[in-house]
């Protein structure tokens, strides 16, 4: 008790702080007589604990600002009871425009935002040939760390979508996904047009480094042949499942000793449909990576001819076409040995690779041991860039022909 008395004496001794004067910085729109008017503090009067806090609430609460910042400085280092209150305000995005009044010929006018953004659309995909579009983007429309984009392509991939992409910074969830989607591309085995209308919904979860859990709910509308042959139908079905992934990757285009695994399940078309791949990258010697690669995509019962997973082509069964073998079933291994011919430091990195694959793909009225496996052997030269992703790829498929594989990204 007479610790705190001493204090509250000590206290009272010492003069309180007042304004001495008023800085803002940061408006090039609003007047500082305004944002101080607006503020409701005047020179001269005391500067109370919350007064701070005060005067920045009642800046936001205008709602004519982007960002308001409020920080107290002393005006005086002999006498610490006058203090400089500055003022930080972002008037957001403005422009100049003319009078016509020769004594003040321009004057700076707040614009509206506009945080579209524009990006071009360019890659080939095996099988399905060359895509090109624009991909459109508005930043920060459900607030920070949000964005809809909207890609529109042509070509092997006719699509219109829009997206939505919130990150979180706390909560149940670190992400949330939605979109709407209009797309038709040709399914290279039954070589018929696959038309879809989807509506989506997905959120993820950080659970541990590298390990990242998500689950998926939507709903489409497919117009495609129901069998071989037969007429297009048009069929609608919902569908929802969850997944995890295990990704310890530092650089997805070029990793090394490290592993990626991805599990997932789902409820489509009703059918139970399970997903698992592994991958595992280590270094031998130099530069050298061994990657590996094992999938298998399996449903419980028979799948609509649109869900059938493919074999063939780059993406699992190099040395045959995209679209050799459908099924319900797809099980497909991958060795390769990577070489890079660059320094790791270089923007841009050239290497070569050789490889051996074996897949086979089955419905759910046969079995994996009664199953044939085909198998491609060969090599490839791959470049990556900046923003530049190639790859051409010679295998031989056994008892098949020679195939040249390409698949090309621009990503900007």
């Amino acid at each position: 008790m007479l610790a705190a008395l001493l204090l509250a004496i000590a206290l009272q001794g010492q003069p309180r702080e007042t304004i001495a004067a008023i800085q803002v910085h940061g408006n090039t729109a609003t007047p500082d007589a305004d944002i101080r008017r607006l503020a409701g503090i005047d020179v001269g009067s005391v500067l109370e604990a919350g007064t701070l806090n005060e005067v920045a609430e009642r800046l936001r609460a205008t709602r004519r600002f982007e960002r308001v910042q409020v920080l107290k400085r002393f005006a005086s280092i002999s006498d610490l009871s006058q203090v400089l209150v500055v003022i930080l305000v972002d008037d957001g995005p403005v422009r100049i425009e003319r009078t016509g009044d020769p004594d003040q010929p321009t004057r700076v006018v707040r614009s509206k935002r506009v945080n579209l953004l524009f990006l071009p659309v360019l890659n080939a995909e095996d099988g399905y040939g060359l895509t090109y579009g624009a991909r459109f983007a508005w930043a920060e429309p459900a607030g920070k760390q949000s964005r809809i984009a909207m890609p529109v392509t042509w070509g092997g991939d006719k699509r219109a979508a829009a997206e939505l992409d919130k990150t979180f910074a706390g909560g149940p969830i670190d992400r949330a996904l939605a979109g709407v989607a209009v797309s038709r591309r040709t399914n290279p085995y039954y070589d018929e047009d696959d038309d879809r209308v989807r509506v989506w919904l997905r959120a993820e979860r950080v659970i541990a480094p590298h390990l990242r859990a998500g689950t998926t709910v939507g709903w489409q509308r497919v117009t495609f042949p129901h069998v071989v042959g037969g007429p297009r139908e048009t069929g609608r079905f919902g569908h929802g499942g969850v997944d995890v992934v295990l990704d310890t990757r530092v650089d997805p285009t070029l990793p090394r000793n490290a592993v990626y695994a991805r599990a997932a399940w789902e409820r489509i078309a009703g059918a139970g449909r399970t997903d698992l791949e592994a991958r595992g990258y280590v270094g031998v010697y130099g530069q050298t990576i061994l990657a590996v690669r094992a999938i298998r995509s399996d449903a419980d019962r028979s799948l609509p001819l649109y869900l059938k997973p493919l074999l063939g082509g780059m993406a699992n069964l190099r040395g045959f076409k995209a679209g050799t073998a459908a099924g319900d079933t797809l099980v497909a291994t991958s060795a390769e040995v990577i070489v890079p011919l660059t320094s790791p430091l270089n923007i841009g990195r050239l290497g070569v690779s050789g490889f051996i694959d074996a897949g086979t793909a089955y419905d759910k009225s046969s079995r994996l041991a009664d199953q044939t496996w085909k198998q491609g052997i060969g090599g490839s030269v791959w470049l990556s860039a900046a923003f530049v992703r190639f790859n051409l790829a010679v295998a031989r498929g056994r008892g098949s022909s020679t195939r040249v594989h390409v698949g090309a990204n621009v990503a900007f």
